[in-house]
């Protein structure tokens, strides 16, 4: 039956079946219901002393909890509830039946509810406050609205993702977005985001472009493909107007070349793309294979000494100031020539071993001269077991901490990974200060001592992580940066050549401009740790100083992600921090699994405590997380790089020592 039941008397149900959750969606959550109060009620039963146990509904339940600590909600607050009855089993049923039966809301359906909103007087950042969302996340949406309406149908029934209706939105022009709409019903070939993205931005192609140097001008005819010539055009400027047919045509050849190249280099597969590059969705959900230049010869490293010999000998005419016109002109092509045949001989593709290609395979892209070339990066869909190496710590006093304390090298990767995307969700957002860190790079790089270790890798390649295909595409600052780049205006991508695109990118607003200045150098970030040794980039904490930020709002232990990672003896501690002697004794005896799974709930904040207990959990994570100041040295307690075993046990001496201190 429903039954309103004060807040005071409503507890979380160890039965709940919903172990982990979400910290950006909870904050989300407790914002719509502070803003519209509980839409929906929670399933509960009857517990012991005149408590109510809640089955369904522990995240509404934690957000109400949390607005009553604030002082926006009172402890006797009135909460509709169904009070249900049966034996465990059934209400655990009943709890998974609630969690499970669930379906996201569609993106055009969330588009209209937003508009709807804004139509009716509310502004972008009512929106994104009363629903607990970012400015950008509700201005995306309602870009997604304005599309053509066919485009706007397909992505509400399913019929295209997301990302492809984005793409659509890369121009305003709806009629071009229809129209090449209906181009794409035909196509044989798998349509992906960069597919729509040109064809949106090209309403015709040149003959120049490398899709058409690709397909050849008479074949496209053969085709029924038409040419646009006006007087003074010549092959290369005239305008194909069929650019589906062009993509067709170019999808095909593409196709012919990846099994050629599949063949000639014993790969197990080769995928063809029209882009310049390998784009993100392309290897979403690859391995990348490691692999090696490949070594020199003997014969190879003598040219290559002869070449150092010869360059030092030609530099030093350039140096000698007694050096005649002539011979310094003719020892400037010299050094050009060297430098081309040292470059020959050193940039060596990666090659891979023979065991690994069985499973491997690449990406063909189309160059800008019109021919497939193959990426020499080899991936596989199965997954790449990493070496788990790692490293001994050094402590203040030199003496190394006991294997109790230790944290896996691939954890400390992982960890540093997801520092690092926190720190640049930061930076991309404070364009200001994302130009002076990139003018300061450039500038400084001159001088730069290469034993030094780099901030960034702003010479402008994407920074990789240390650890081979792991994404934590669920941690929220992780989502925000996938968020941000999908809303960058990439309409000056259309440009034929780069003073073009250049011409065209001037051409973008401040605000526009902005947002690209604060994409290009955050994602150059090389992953970090507060805390010495490989990880640890003093320039960092220095940037998270002045961002102020808060890692415990984009990152929560869990154990996944943590607890199990570590050994119990460091769990323990971190419970030390929150609660203090009093909740170690509670889980000092628990096993390794039990004490983890806790220990995610109580850092989250979703258990029975004290105010001051949750808000030391929620605030806390481990010390090499957290953006230090610049003129502290980091807390080195959290980087004891020992042994991966310790993470499995841990001695009795250790885990006895936190005991006996809690007792």
């Amino acid at each position: 039956m429903i039954q309103s039941i004060p807040l005071k008397k409503l507890a979380a149900s160890p039965r709940n079946v919903r172990k982990s959750s979400d910290v950006l969606a909870d904050l989300q959550l407790r914002a719509d219901i502070a803003a519209r109060g509980l839409l929906q009620n929670l399933v509960v039963r009857k517990g012991k002393r005149g408590k109510f146990e809640v089955e369904a509904g522990g995240r509404r339940l934690a957000a109400l909890q949390a607005l009553a600590e604030e002082g926006t909600l009172s402890q006797n607050h009135e909460v509709t509830c169904l009070v249900i009855e049966g034996e465990e089993s059934e209400v655990r049923e009943a709890s998974l039946a609630e969690n499970f039966q669930r379906l996201a809301m569609n993106p055009a359906d969330e588009a209209q509810a937003f508009a709807s909103i804004i139509e009716a007087g509310a502004t972008t950042e009512d929106v994104a406050r009363r629903f607990g969302l970012t400015v950008r996340f509700v201005e995306g949406r309602l870009r997604l609205a304005s599309l053509a309406p066919c485009v706007f149908e397909a992505l509400a029934e399913g019929t295209i993702t997301l990302d492809m209706a984005k793409a659509y939105g890369a121009i305003s022009d709806i009629e071009r977005q229809a129209h090449v709409y209906a181009e794409l019903q035909d196509a044989w070939y798998q349509i992906t985001p960069d597919t729509i993205r040109r064809m949106v931005l090209d309403a015709t192609v040149r003959g120049s472009d490398p899709r058409a140097v690709l397909v050849g001008r008479d074949a496209y005819l053969a085709a029924g493909g038409r040419i646009e010539r006006e007087l003074f055009d010549d092959d290369a400027s005239e305008s194909w107007i069929d650019v589906a047919l062009l993509e067709d045509l170019a999808h095909k050849a593409m196709e012919g070349a990846a099994e050629k190249a599949a063949l000639e280099y014993g790969l197990a597969w080769v995928r063809p793309t029209l882009g310049t590059y390998v784009s993100h969705d392309l290897v979403d959900g690859l391995n990348r294979l490691p692999c090696e230049p490949a070594p020199m010869t003997e014969q190879e490293a003598q040219e290559l000494g002869e070449l150092e010999a010869d360059y030092d000998r030609v530099a030093a005419i350039l140096e000698d100031e007694d050096s005649d016109e002539d011979e310094v002109a003719k020892a400037e092509e010299e050094l050009v020539a060297i430098n081309r045949a040292m470059r020959d001989l050193t940039d060596r593709p990666p090659v891979l071993a023979d065991e690994l290609k069985a499973e491997a395979g690449a990406f063909l892209v189309l160059s800008r001269n019109g021919e497939p070339t193959l990426v020499p990066q080899f991936y596989t869909e199965t997954e790449v077991i990493a070496d788990e190496g790692v490293v001994e710590p050094i402590e203040e006093s030199g003496a190394a901490k006991p294997k109790g304390s230790s944290l896996s090298q691939r954890l400390l990767d992982e960890l540093a990974m997801q520092r690092r995307d926190i720190l640049a969700i930061h930076l991309a957002n404070d364009p200001a200060l994302a130009l002076d860190f990139m003018v300061f790079t450039l500038a400084d790089a001159d001088g730069h001592d290469w034993r030094a270790k780099k901030a960034s890798t702003l010479s402008g390649p994407v920074a990789s992580g240390p650890v081979t295909g792991f994404e934590a595409k669920d941690e929220p600052a992780s989502a925000a940066l996938a968020e941000f780049a999908g809303s960058l205006n990439e309409s000056w991508r259309s440009g034929e050549s780069d003073v073009e695109r250049f011409a065209s990118f001037r051409a973008l607003s401040d605000e526009v401009r902005s947002a690209w200045l604060g994409h290009v150098v955050s994602r150059t970030l090389v992953a970090s740790l507060a805390c010495e040794g490989e990880r640890s980039v003093p320039l960092h904490e220095a940037l998270g100083s002045l961002l102020e930020i808060e890692t415990a709002h984009w990152w929560r232990p869990t154990a996944a992600n943590y607890f199990d990672r570590v050994a119990k003896a460091r769990t323990l501690e971190a419970l030390d921090a929150a609660g203090g002697p009093e909740l170690v004794s509670r889980y000092a005896a628990s096993k390794k699994a039990e004490l983890a799974s806790a220990a995610e709930r109580i850092f989250s904040g979703n258990f029975i405590g004290e105010a001051e207990v949750k808000e030391r959990a929620q605030a806390w994570v481990p010390s090499i997380m957290r953006f230090t100041d610049a003129d502290v040295p980091a807390d080195l307690e959290e980087a004891a790089w020992i042994d991966d075993e310790a993470d499995e046990t841990v001695s009795d001496d250790a885990t006895g020592e936190i005991a006996e201190q809690a007792a």
